[in-house]
């Protein structure tokens, strides 16, 4: 059987993902980071904790791209 960790994605058209970070604002970020928090807060109020947990944890990843882009843009 084929080991598939050694096939070059090049080789069948699979092209990287571009950084796409570069298109939002610091305003865009900081929102969703925030709306992140906030809809992990209502599920986990209705109940839904694995749901919760994985919408919240996107907050701190969006919120600390948007301090970075404010930092950067100095």
């Amino acid at each position: 059987m084929e080991n598939l960790q050694f096939i070059d994605p090049l080789l069948h058209g699979i092209k990287p993902l571009e950084n796409n970070t570069k298109n939002l604002s610091v305003k865009q970020l900081a929102c969703a980071g925030f709306g992140s928090l906030l809809v992990g807060a209502v599920l986990k109020k209705t109940g839904h904790t694995k749901t919760a947990a994985i919408v919240g944890s996107l907050a701190l990843p969006l919120l600390s791209a948007a301090v970075y882009k404010k930092i950067a843009n100095k």
